[in-house]
């Protein structure tokens, strides 16, 4: 079977055996894009209708070493200066939020939770993508991730450019979000504690 030595190579192909299980339906949903002009988050992606759980499977085999705040920076996140309320401490990856591509594997934004000790834990991955005419009004563009549709086009987080209107989608992987995992906005946060 697997020598010690493939054991790298062994993770890689379980992701990738769980993506394709989500993607073909086996994992209990599909990635199917949809498009949508609700702009309600909680309506979509609030409360009952989260992920499955070979979907949270796959984004914490694919994150799991991001909740080292260090490996993250070291993977190319940069941190925004201010904490949003009810989110924390945003970690971008510009590359990846500048193309158009969603990879459930590779989240353009980190989102961590300042800890009292000075530290921050990860709590949420954050998808994104550009709004393709910076236009808030329409919304033909809008993406989906594992058949939910992202938030937006919204204003840019405090600290991107003022050219990052966008979409995104708040996964709340590491951190229990009472309104639900995928709504945005998490009442256990507090950014007070910094």
């Amino acid at each position: 079977m697997f020598s010690t030595t493939s054991r790298p190579r062994r993770g890689r192909l379980l992701i990738m055996a769980a993506i394709a299980m989500v993607a073909t339906g086996l994992g209990g949903s599909s990635i199917v894009a949809a498009q949508t002009t609700d702009t309600t988050h909680v309506a979509q992606n609030g409360g009952p209708g989260g992920l499955t759980s070979a979907q949270r499977t796959v984004l914490r085999q694919a994150t799991r070493q991001f909740r080292d705040v260090d490996a993250a920076i070291a993977a190319g996140y940069v941190p925004t200066q201010d904490c949003v309320p009810e989110m924390g401490l945003h970690y971008v990856n510009f590359a990846l939020a500048t193309d158009s591509n969603i990879d459930p594997t590779l989240p353009e934004v980190l989102v961590y939770q300042p800890q009292s000790d000075g530290s921050a834990r990860l709590g949420a991955l954050e998808f994104f993508r550009l709004d393709a005419d910076q236009d808030l009004a329409t919304d033909e563009d809008r993406p989906t991730l594992f058949g939910h549709p992202f938030d937006g086009p919204m204003e840019p987080h405090p600290g991107m450019p003022a050219n990052f209107k966008h979409y995104d989608l708040h996964v709340w992987l590491y951190k229990t979000n009472p309104t639900g995992e995928l709504n945005p906005d998490n009442p256990n946060v507090d950014c007070n504690v910094m």
